[in-house]
């Protein structure tokens, strides 16, 4: 019987029969991120105010929701790698696309924890000086945040990367900054 605060397990379950359930919790565990990833996805195309709902629905808060949408939507199905975990794909999901399957292809070669791959892209940045030199906080409300994750994902953009589109567009077309 399960609860969601105790698995009660049966008096005289056998070893093989232990070993298998611990393997499906496992397989829960590690594919649950991803799998509330891929329904906010859904969501997000198929419905209106996903956030409010999968709060509701999840009792995680948003921006526990938020992260794993982020990275269920940088990484196709196909992209991810199965010996590794949600985090250390999260880990990488800021790099550029080629760069984040070199990054999991290296992990999971080596067997690199989510610290050591963390690790190992910092000093990687240290190295080639590709450190981001600033770091922008922004606190929109609900419905900009929906308003502009609607746009980002109307252009095929997660985001971030259509902030930062927006940004540059914006910056091209300033004449006083392109008349200097």
């Amino acid at each position: 019987m399960r609860r969601r605060t105790a698995l009660c397990i049966p008096r005289g379950m056998s070893l093989d029969s232990w070993r298998s359930l611990g393997r499906q919790l496992q397989e829960i565990s590690s594919s649950s991120a991803w799998w509330l990833g891929d329904w906010l996805l859904y969501g997000q195309a198929e419905f209106p105010n996903r956030y409010k709902h999968a709060i509701a629905q999840t009792s995680l808060d948003y921006q526990t929701l938020r992260n794993y949408a982020w990275v269920a939507r940088r990484f196709e199905p196909h992209e991810r790698h199965e010996r590794l975990s949600f985090q250390h794909h999260a880990e990488v999901a800021g790099l550029p696309q080629e760069e984040r399957g070199q990054w999991l292809a290296r992990a999971a070669e080596h067997g690199w924890s989510r610290n050591e791959l963390r690790r190992q892209v910092r000093a990687q940045k240290e190295i080639t000086g590709t450190s981001r030199a600033a770091q922008l906080k922004m606190k929109p409300d609900d419905g900009q945040r929906e308003l502009w994750q609607a746009a980002a994902l109307h252009t095929g953009k997660d985001l971030l990367t259509w902030i930062t589109a927006v940004l540059d567009d914006a910056s091209k077309s300033t004449p006083a900054i392109n008349s200097g």
